[in-house]
């Protein structure tokens, strides 16, 4: 069984890695995953979205972290939004639950989820928000990991190939 060390990236450590993270978005929209993209997604809107990212890291609204196999690939990451208005300065959002293809069913997306938990509190974050696509793997992942399910928006998003899809929101309170 491989070994994963999962840690979180600094936006220049992330600015460093960046053609890894494209490798594991792209597989990931090419699998059908609904996480904001369309199919195919081109390299060079990979390529903004992460550096877009490391932006936003270097400016502590965010956290990054990614998995690595005992290569030091880079095989799966997610991200913490901190940014919020000051109103909810007890909450986070939850982005972009990414794994590739070549390191699913190992228990890899849970350990992303378990170290984001303790990156939220570390933060002084007690409420989790995040949103999938209905009918996916990740809603009934995301129940097994003690989220609770809010509701369903109707026609919310288009999967990577284009049909309409409604997405499901949940919250976790730490």
């Amino acid at each position: 069984m491989t070994t994963y060390h999962i840690h979180a990236l600094s936006g220049d450590d992330l600015s460093r890695r960046i053609d890894a993270l494209c490798e594991v978005l792209e597989n990931c929209v090419s699998g059908g995953a609904s996480v904001s993209f369309m199919h195919p997604l081109s390299r060079e809107k990979s390529l903004r979205f992460w550096s877009n990212v490391a932006a936003s890291t270097t400016r502590g609204e965010r956290i990054v972290l990614v998995a690595e196999d005992e290569t030091g690939d880079i095989v799966g990451t997610v991200q913490l939004i901190l940014d919020q208005p000051e109103n909810q300065p007890h909450r986070a959002d939850v982005s972009k639950l990414l794994v590739h293809e070549k390191a699913r069913r190992q228990g890899l997306a849970r350990r992303l989820m378990d170290a984001l938990e303790t990156a939220a509190q570390a933060n002084a974050k007690t409420v989790l928000v995040l949103d999938t696509a209905t009918g996916s793997g990740a809603e009934n992942f995301y129940l097994q990991c003690g989220w609770q399910r809010v509701g369903e928006i109707p026609r919310y998003a288009l999967m990577p190939q284009g049909n309409v899809t409604a997405t499901t929101f949940f919250y976790k309170f730490l």
